[in-house]
């Protein structure tokens, strides 16, 4: 009987498969890993309860917030033990809970290729559903979930401005590799630096993990900001770079011949440091060597400007 008079619930493992969504295989896998309680024996029939019941929903959940079996495991003996597990699906769910304030729309199939030019691009939607830009809507053909407005609005002007769409996918590929590398590295230091006393001991204890908690939503955002400020820093500077090259500002200067040794008689150098003394020989023969150079230029203009006037004056 149960607290409430009722006679406690009783079932087949059949009705328990069809109950909580598990195959029947799979509760029996369960047992054999000690995540279910053995059932109760009947004569020769075993018997299931609403203990069992709970148990599969539970496993359930955690197995869709990514938890792995054997750390299922752990986690329902410690709650068995008593130490509970309200801490732990309240870190859970802070984690696997929506990073970002923006919220889902939805578009037509219609508004979609208006906004791309009118156009139909089978290929084009395909692709984007791959990546994760579009949803498709069940049973709805001509309506897609659109997770991130901005990002599909980036792509709008982007194609406004000329850029090919394949070119757009592929640019988004390549930029959520790396996206994706940095935020592994911001875990890597978080955990490292702030949640390692959390999560040093399996399963946390119930206090630990609501702390633990309470730091990721504190923390949360800090990713975004960080990203934020040095995306502004490396545009800045490199898109001051690229302009200065592409105007010319920035250009390398042109490259000078390389400095050619030549031999100066003794008798010369004795010259010059008599009439300049021994300091200053090396500055004397180096300006007369330019101003030589000077003086050959000018002859060759004045020469030419002769021979354009003997041309003109032929003519």
């Amino acid at each position: 009987m149960s607290g409430s008079g009722q006679p406690a619930a009783e079932y087949r493992i059949e009705d328990l498969a069809h109950l909580s969504g598990a195959t029947v295989r799979t509760i029996r896998a369960y047992q054999d890993r000690g995540l279910l309680p053995r059932p109760e024996r009947r004569g020769r029939s075993n018997v299931y309860g609403d203990t069992h019941l709970a148990r599969l929903h539970q496993i359930a959940g955690l197995l869709d917030r990514g938890y792995t079996l054997a750390s299922i495991k752990e986690l329902l003996e410690a709650w068995d033990a008593g130490k509970g597990l309200g801490g732990v699906l309240g870190l859970v769910t802070e984690v696997s809970g929506p990073w970002t304030d923006e919220e889902a729309d939805r578009i037509s199939r219609a508004e979609l290729d208006e906004r791309f030019g009118g156009e139909p691009d089978d290929a084009a939607v395909d692709e984007a559903v791959e990546l994760g830009v579009l949803e498709r809507v069940p049973g709805r053909d001509d309506e897609f979930l659109v997770p991130s407005p901005q990002e599909l609005a980036v792509a709008v002007e982007l194609h406004a401005a000329g850029v090919p769409l394949p070119a757009i996918s592929g640019h988004l590929r390549e930029l959520r590799g790396q996206v994706e590398h940095i935020a592994a590295r911001f875990l890597e230091f978080t955990t490292e630096h702030v949640f390692a006393r959390y999560l040093g001991h399996s399963p946390p204890t119930d206090a630990d993990a609501a702390e633990a908690a309470t730091l990721v939503r504190r923390l949360r955002p800090l990713a975004q900001q960080t990203v934020d400020a040095e995306l502004a820093r490396a545009m800045r500077l490199f898109a001051t770079r690229h302009l200065q090259q592409h105007l010319g500002a920035g250009a390398p200067p042109v490259s000078q011949p390389e400095p050619v040794a030549v031999a100066i008689p003794a008798s010369t150098m004795r010259a010059v440091c008599t009439l300049v003394g021994e300091e200053q020989a090396a500055a004397f023969v180096a300006a007369a060597a330019e101003r030589e150079v000077q003086t050959r230029t000018l002859d060759s203009l004045a020469a030419n400007r002769d021979i354009c006037g003997e041309v003109t004056q032929t003519d």
